[in-house]
């Protein structure tokens, strides 16, 4: 595979990089030792501006090319924070922190983007500027709305913004995107259900919320198999119902949450307003009160067709198993609201045969390494050509 022989003379100080960030793993805005090793590696490259404390605690680096008259900015983006899992496999690089571990391989893509960023400032091939975004929160946070709505793009005067997600089963040296939507917007509900509660033995003196808590689960479920157009995609997912305290009394109150997820605004709305009257009706036939707080987070991640074909083209120059069809996922991802403010695309480099994301013996594939630091260099290197 033709990957920039400089990146892969440097492949052991990134993966030194990748472990030393694994074993010390941050949870969404409170990255400050992942953010200043980020910073002082962009410092000890010799970046041209280095900006903490974007989006609270992301870090941006503004790297000059040997020319500027194109007066365009590509910004590269990797996300930084790690989840709240417990770590089962045991490594030299384990997590050192219980309970918190890198398992979405958020430590190999920010290894990989400082990777590119070391060379870039090496070589500075390019006309106009290389931004390099770190971003915090990814996981449930929104780092990528805070970065944005502080002004990210006017401030660094991005013209373009692209991103880079590992993918487990995808084989090594292999590369897939797709134009339009191609991850889920995500949101989140809590619906709160009032009965009457009262002693387990007499339930004809009560209103059971456990009892009305199981039918609107169920009721919920006819919201995608019959108001969804079947050749649309949805998910609604029950994950919590809390209930009661004892064994023998049937709780005034419960409560459950869940995740919704959509590839369209048209069907986000349908969901919204149908899980709405589909939560207060069913509580209402049992003779109960229930209300469905249905939050939005996540945007759909939606490619831009230009740059997700220009990216394409850019992953063809280090291998020819480029899928430009790559199947839509229900997964959520905050690089939407980037992509909202600006044209760009998001790319899955594959991982191989992996454990799967957001499981407790995933471990990021250095492998890929040179191949992840290689496509960004040379996505900048195309975008901004200095001949």
């Amino acid at each position: 595979m033709p990957i920039v022989n400089r990146i892969a003379e440097f492949h052991k100080d990134v993966t030194e990089w990748r472990r030393d960030i694994h074993a010390n793993p941050e949870l969404q805005f409170d990255v400050h030792r992942t953010a200043a090793l980020v910073a002082e590696k962009l410092k000890e490259f010799g970046v041209d501006e280095i900006v903490t404390g974007v989006g609270r605690t992301g870090v941006v680096g503004v790297i000059k090319g040997r020319k500027s008259t194109s007066g365009k900015a590509i910004g590269l983006r990797a996300d930084m924070d790690a989840l709240p899992i417990q770590e089962i496999i045991d490594h030299p690089y384990k997590s050192r922190n219980a309970g918190v571990m890198h398992a979405c391989g958020h430590d190999g893509h920010t290894a990989m983007l400082l990777g590119a960023a070391r060379y870039l400032a090496e070589t500075r091939n390019f006309d106009g500027d290389a931004v390099v975004i770190f971003q915090p929160a990814e996981e449930g946070g929104g780092g990528g709305r805070e970065m944005v709505n502080e002004g990210m793009m006017e401030r660094f005067n991005i013209t373009e913004v692209y991103g880079m997600h590992n993918s487990p089963g995808m084989p090594v040296g292999q590369f897939g995107i797709r134009s339009g939507p191609m991850m889920a917007a995500a949101d989140m509900f809590v619906i709160d259900i009032e009965g009457k509660g009262g002693h387990a033995a007499r339930p004809q003196r009560v209103i059971d919320t456990t009892l009305v808590g199981a039918h609107i689960m169920t009721a919920l479920q006819s919201v995608v198999s019959r108001n969804v157009d079947p050749v649309e995609a949805a998910v609604i997912s029950v994950t919590t119902f809390k209930a009661g305290d004892a064994f023998n009394v049937i709780p005034q109150t419960a409560r459950l949450t869940g995740t919704a997820r959509t590839l369209s605004p048209e069907v986000r709305d349908l969901l919204e307003e149908r899980m709405k009257e589909v939560v207060a009706h069913t509580a209402a036939a049992f003779g109960a009160h229930a209300t469905c707080d249905y939050q939005r987070h996540y945007p759909v991640l939606s490619n831009h067709a230009e740059q997700a074909s220009f990216a394409a083209s850019v992953a063809r120059q280090i291998t020819d198993r480029v899928d430009e069809n790559t199947p839509q996922v229900m997964g959520g991802e905050d690089f939407s609201f980037m992509l909202e403010a600006r044209p760009g695309a998001f790319i899955y480099i594959g991982q191989g045969d992996t454990q799967y994301l957001h499981h407790p013996e995933y471990d990021f594939n250095d492998e890929i390494i040179p191949l992840g630091s290689s496509y960004w260099a040379k996505l900048v290197e195309t975008a901004l050509p200095a001949n």
